[in-house]
């Protein structure tokens, strides 16, 4: 069986979990589900990096030790990484023993070559970021520089340390990334790893001896090494470098490694000049992510728009925060949140497209035939380029995927869900079911959708793992794997619940208001207004007019038969001096659904037509894409 290793950075414990540190977590875990489904078997690797300087100030701010701060802190990563359906197959902490162990045997590894020596550092140190700052870095008062990656002043060291000769690695480097272009991805990282490089190399001060809080250089224990040295190196403890075991022969080289850009340098410079030292097979890729925006605008600490993702998880399932960060922007690419774009994607594919092609399925199966399609199913020429259509998607969403390209996948898989609405509304499953010799070709229908259902459901199952099993647990059925899903004998289908439930946006814009801004309640003292809570009672669908006919002795009147997505109805319009009816046949219009119904002409109107009030109160009714979803919500 093909083995693949993939890892994420592991994170500092000075700080709770925020959407930066979610989304490069799924990301892995969506390529680890991913890869399982085409047959690898997969080891998926994360944790918490909890030494250093700045974890040890941190501690020492709270009146607490550093362990303590770094087990406090893995609880809540542990905590969200279930919540959101991360399946890793190990949590390694820097402070594990056996990590440690790994530590100082390369440290010594590399020392014994001679490419670790002992010096005297003097410059310029970042605590936030944990690393050294050029000297060609911009001055601050005092004497100090201005990190450039943070903004934050620098400390000015002199201390005894040790040094790894990272300049006696710079043509070596160049040769392996001229040798392996696609090291970095995308090209644009690889790029900048590149120019780093070319610019010259220093040696690296790799140890520090006014830090206790860290793992102790062998020898020398009044020193401790330094901690992104430290960190780079689970990738390896990971899968046992200190026993060098069968683990260890079996995963390592890593497939991949995938991180912000923030901290490219480290994974694409002195990660592999580490190795190379260290007589170690570098890894095969490095996946690098942008940053997720908040409005435009960067997210941090400092100007107070971290997101939380325990903010989405009050409203949202898992799956719609996976979703979202994975449609929503190119891996490599900076991506936005606003609350108004997260519930709009949320609401359009998964509710509206996704959620409600389920329902539908659902609900005439159980209304036509009691909740079983039976075998005597008889199919034509639609079913067949049903399937052919999906046999091309998926072809072209696995080319995307192994790609890492989930965005562009989602947009396909997308596109032929809403084939597949359209689908039902052209076959009109309501009609057939008036007649007991349609009931074979009604069946033909109701599988062919019930297996293009179970057949996309595979492919969103990376992303979307948590729904994808209701969604087989609804059709019975276990068999997960790739392609057409032949499905034999009678399906019988199970409600499935409630897969993407609507939230009002109301409750989840509240989450994005300050303090300083005027909230809205659910009352008005405005005379003319109405309160939300009224206008959420008002349920607008998408409908289409299956006949038209003026209502005798009347001149405005039309009677209309139209089609919801879960049953036919009549209503009586007064569009007919503007309209007549061979004109709205084979519409998409919009009907308020639960309106009392009222005898108008005695004929029983079951809802209401919308339209605009023109000149003279002439009626216009709006035009919708034909490729509209009947029984669509409006919201």
């Amino acid at each position: 069986m093909k083995k693949f290793y993939i890892t994420t950075p592991i994170y500092y414990v000075n700080d709770v979990p925020h959407i930066g540190h979610a989304f490069t977590t799924i990301i892995a875990d969506v390529i680890s589900r991913y890869k399982k489904l085409k047959g690898f078997q997969v080891f998926f690797l994360t944790g918490t990096d909890e030494h250093g300087q700045k974890i040890e100030k941190s501690a020492t701010l709270q009146g607490i030790g550093p362990q303590q701060l770094a087990d406090a802190v893995v609880v809540r990563f542990k905590e969200l990484w279930k919540t959101l359906g991360i399946e890793y197959d190990k949590f390694i902490r820097t402070t594990d023993r056996d990590h440690m162990e790994g530590v100082k045997k390369i440290f010594t590894k590399i020392r014994d070559k001679g490419d670790i020596y002992a010096g005297v550092y003097e410059g310029h140190y970042c605590v936030s970021d944990e690393s050294f700052v050029p000297e060609s870095a911009q001055d601050a008062e005092g004497g100090n520089k201005i990190c450039p990656d943070c903004g934050k002043t620098t400390e000015l060291l002199t201390e005894p340390c040790h040094f790894f000769r990272l300049s006696a690695y710079q043509d070596r480097l160049l040769a392996f990334y001229e040798a392996h272009p696609d090291f970095v991805v995308p090209k644009a990282r690889m790029n900048e790893v590149v120019a780093f490089v070319k610019s010259g190399l220093k040696d690296l001060s790799i140890t520090r001896s006014s830090v206790s809080w860290g793992v102790p250089v062998p020898g020398n224990e009044d020193q401790t090494i330094y901690v992104w040295f430290d960190a780079l190196v689970n990738y390896i403890t990971g899968v046992n470098y200190h026993l060098e075991d069968d683990t260890f022969h079996a995963f390592w080289p890593a497939n991949l490694h995938v991180m912000a850009k923030d901290i490219l340098k480290f994974h694409g410079v002195y990660w592999p000049a580490f190795l190379m030292a260290a007589d170690l097979p570098l890894p095969q890729n490095e996946l690098i992510h942008g940053w997720w925006l908040k409005d435009e605008r960067k997210m941090s600490k400092s100007t107070g728009n971290v997101l939380d993702p325990d903010i989405l998880l009050k409203h949202f399932n898992s799956d719609a925060i996976r979703y979202f960060m994975m449609r929503e922007a190119p891996i490599g690419s900076d991506g936005n949140f606003s609350h108004q774009g997260f519930i709009s994607r949320i609401t359009s594919d998964l509710t509206n497209d996704w959620g409600n092609l389920i329902s539908r399925v659902e609900g005439m199966v159980t209304k036509y035939f009691q909740g079983t399609i039976p075998l005597e199913a008889r199919h034509d020429d639609a079913d067949r380029k049903i399937r052919e259509a999906y046999e091309r998607m998926e072809k072209s969403v696995l080319a995307d995927f192994d790609a890492y390209l989930f965005n562009r996948g989602l947009e396909k898989i997308f596109d032929y869900i809403r084939e597949l609405n359209k689908y039902i509304v052209e076959m009109e499953p309501w009609v057939l079911a008036k007649s007991a010799d349609a009931k074979p070709r009604l069946c033909g229908i109701l599988k062919t959708l019930a297996q293009s259902i179970l057949s996309v459901n595979t492919l969103l199952s990376p992303i979307v793992p948590e729904s994808a099993v209701k969604i087989r647990s609804m059709f019975g059925c276990s068999e997960s794997g790739l392609g057409w899903k032949d499905l034999d004998g009678p399906i019988d289908i199970q409600s499935p619940g409630q897969l993407f439930p609507r939230v009002e946006p109301e409750d989840f814009f509240a989450e994005d208001i300050t303090e300083e801004e005027p909230r809205m309640t659910g009352t008005s003292e405005t005379e003319g207004l109405i309160d939300i809570e009224a206008f959420k009672k008002v349920e607008m669908v998408v409908a289409k007019v299956t006949a038209a006919e003026k209502v005798p002795d009347t001149e405005k009147l039309l009677k209309l038969r139209v089609e919801t997505g879960e049953d036919e109805r009549t209503l009586v319009a007064g569009v007919a001096q503007h309209y007549s009816p061979d004109t709205l046949i084979g519409r998409k219009i919009i009907i308020v659904k639960n309106l009392t119904p009222v005898k108008i002409r005695g004929i029983l109107s079951q809802g209401m037509i919308l339209a605009a009030s023109g000149e003279e109160g002439r009626p216009h009714i709006p035009i919708l894409p034909d490729d509209t979803p009947v029984g669509s919500p409006l919201t």
